[in-house]
């Protein structure tokens, strides 16, 4: 049986990779900076999996936290085969309108961090030859959307990194992939939608509706769509996917 630490995992795309990944048979680890939502979700998480899963509280933002993740998943559970690099947005805000402390923040959330636990992790990985890294980005990486400006740049940061590592891990039994998601029901995309309501003297509910008419899928992801996505590149059954972002967006970005 193999152990996956979810990022996150108190909630949203976080929440609903930790899931799926129980559901496969994976003991689970989540971490969060609240105890209260940790506790809740894993206590849901097993009723509803029957899965081992264990609570983390954890700021990825303290350089040491990183190694306490590591060692505590391996001391309860014997391994770490699986590690899910999902953080939470930063606030909104355009490129020149960030300030320096917004900027470090966001870097020390959505790069350093999980580049820290990536750093942890990957060896221990390599030494036993199997492992599964997925980053959670974004597609707003490959359609930037203006008011997004530190997740933008930072998450094209990671994506650059991920496909480093991918190939660096890459012999030793170990793949690193991205998932992006687009439109996702959760609180991160309703905080947006929230910001743009008032930057711009729109209606929230026209947003939302714009939003989402702009999709192909004529509908938001739900959570456990992402979550899948996320399971499939830790299952075996991709284990020749390394170094690829996964867009789960019904389709809405452009590019090819």
């Amino acid at each position: 049986m193999r152990t996956a630490l979810v990022g996150g995992g108190a909630a949203g795309i976080g929440r609903a990779a930790a899931e799926e990944l129980a559901r496969a048979g994976h003991r689970v680890v989540i971490t969060g900076r609240r105890a209260d939502a940790l506790d809740s979700a894993a206590s849901g998480l097993r009723l509803r999996t029957g899965a081992a899963v264990h609570p983390l509280v954890s700021d990825m933002s303290d350089p040491g936290a990183a190694e306490r993740a590591v060692r505590e998943t391996e001391d309860r559970f014997g391994s770490l085969d699986v590690l899910v690099l999902n953080a939470g947005g930063p606030p909104p805000g355009r490129v020149l309108e960030v300030t320096d402390q917004q900027w470090q923040e966001a870097f020390d959330l959505l790069l350093r961090g999980p580049l820290r636990l990536a750093q942890i992790a990957l060896p221990h990985m390599a030494a036993r030859g199997f492992g599964r890294v997925v980053f959670v980005t974004s597609t707003a990486v490959r359609q930037p959307q203006p008011d997004l400006a530190t997740s933008v740049v930072l998450r094209s940061a990671v994506t650059a990194a991920a496909k480093l590592l991918a190939r660096e891990f890459a012999a030793k039994g170990v793949t690193v992939n991205c998932v992006a998601p687009g439109a996702t029901a959760t609180e991160r995309r309703r905080e947006i939608l929230e910001n743009r309501a008032r930057s711009t003297g729109s209606a929230f509910a026209a947003l939302d509706a714009e939003d989402t008419a702009a999709i192909p899928a004529a509908r938001t992801a739900q959570p456990e769509e992402i979550g899948a996505a996320v399971a499939f590149l830790a299952s075996p059954a991709a284990s020749y996917v390394n170094g690829t972002v996964l867009t789960v967006d019904g389709g809405r970005t452009e590019t090819i």
